[in-house]
């Protein structure tokens, strides 16, 4: 009775963190910053759907913007050393920040 109420916790939450958003701001008319975000569920080394990392990179790049720039990129949490033990069981949550376009002087 444990184990199908594992998989289906398991399932639940590997949904729930499909997850990823991204936002542009202008600053002018041909450049502005950018947010990406991505949530991803590990277990046993597998992310479900994909790394967060990854998510928030692909939809960075599939908005095929000019001269992007990534200015500042985090995972959370991040154990350094101890990353490993995140591969077990774990949620992930990776955000980037940057810029975009070209600004005339």
């Amino acid at each position: 009775m444990l184990v199908p109420r594992l998989l289906l916790a398991i399932l639940c939450c590997s949904a729930a963190t499909s997850c990823a958003t991204l936002e542009f701001t202008r600053d002018t008319e041909s450049s502005g910053t950018f947010e990406a975000t991505g949530k991803a569920f590990t277990l046993l080394s597998v992310d479900f759907p994909t790394g967060a990392m990854i998510q928030a990179r692909e939809n960075v790049s599939d908005a095929n913007l000019p001269n992007m720039k990534v200015t500042y990129a985090r995972v959370v949490p991040d154990w350094g050393g101890f990353n490993w033990v995140l591969d077990i069981i774990s949620f992930r949550y990776a955000k980037l920040e940057g810029t975009w376009g070209f600004v005339e002087k």
